[in-house]
């Protein structure tokens, strides 16, 4: 059975930096074609963060391009989401994902499996 966890949400000041994380068991990244982050912002509809396939290539949503970056280590089976210059628009629950034939990378019916997400607040 796949899981995935994410850790590292927090609070952080307004410029602030967070690293999140997601550990997959059950199964390994490598396998998934690809994997992304995604967010939930209060009444709103979750939106794709960022994308990477097994061959690196990555996909960024405007909001976050030049601020955030994406990778993963497959030998620790593991998602990272580096980011950085925080803004309060930033707030929302992250959660990671992954999907075994994805098109289009940031929207969320693609992927197959999910974590139950990690808060992230940023307070200006």
């Amino acid at each position: 059975q796949v899981q995935l966890v994410e850790t590292g949400g927090g609070s952080v000041q307004a410029g602030g930096s967070l690293r999140l994380s997601c550990l997959a068991s059950g199964y390994t990244y490598s396998r998934f074609s690809t994997g992304a982050w995604f967010r939930q912002l209060p009444g709103k509809e979750r939106e794709g963060v960022a994308a990477i396939d097994n061959d690196g290539t990555t996909t960024y949503a405007e909001f976050v391009k030049g601020r955030f970056t994406i990778s993963k280590d497959n030998a620790k089976n593991t998602l990272y989401l580096q980011m950085n210059s925080l803004i309060p628009d930033d707030t929302a629950i992250y959660y990671c994902a992954a999907g075994a034939y994805v098109a289009d990378k940031l929207a969320p019916h693609e992927y197959n499996y999910w974590g139950p997400g990690t808060q992230v607040t940023v307070s200006a």
